[in-house]
């Protein structure tokens, strides 16, 4: 990291470009990418308060390649998952979880951060990916 001279560090882009939040939901039921998940990226203010940021509904594989779409800086961040209602061309309100949220500390504001998500019907799974 470069500094501003003042102390305060510069992020600078990684080899791979700018830092991003990324995730990737698979239904394991169907053994499936779970299409249309809509998701709301937040950062939590001082007052932890949430301030949203972006959202967007995962693609056909899954995935929302990008949800931050600005300059990363440190902070808790909250990605919320809405797991119930229509994916693709299946409704699936009956599902019992109905949405999900999990809360990230991000210090290091070089790097990118993805989080999966994986859905059974009675359970589901988090973790920080690559």
């Amino acid at each position: 990291m470069a500094s501003t001279g003042e102390g305060t560090p510069t992020p600078q882009p990684t080899s791979l470009g700018t830092p991003t939040i990324s995730t990737h939901v698979l239904d394991t039921e169907a053994g499936a990418p779970a299409v249309g998940v809509h998701v709301i990226l937040y950062k939590l203010g001082e007052d932890e308060r949430p301030i949203r940021l972006t959202q967007a509904l995962t693609d056909g594989d899954g995935r929302v390649r990008d949800l931050l779409e600005r300059p990363m800086s440190p902070g808790v961040y909250r990605l919320e998952f809405n797991i119930a209602g229509v994916r693709g061309a299946v409704a699936r309100d009956d599902r019992f979880f109905r949405r999900m949220s999990v809360d990230l500390r991000i210090d290091d504001v070089s790097r990118s951060y993805h989080v999966p998500l994986l859905l059974a019907p009675f359970s589901l799974t988090t973790y920080r990916g690559s």
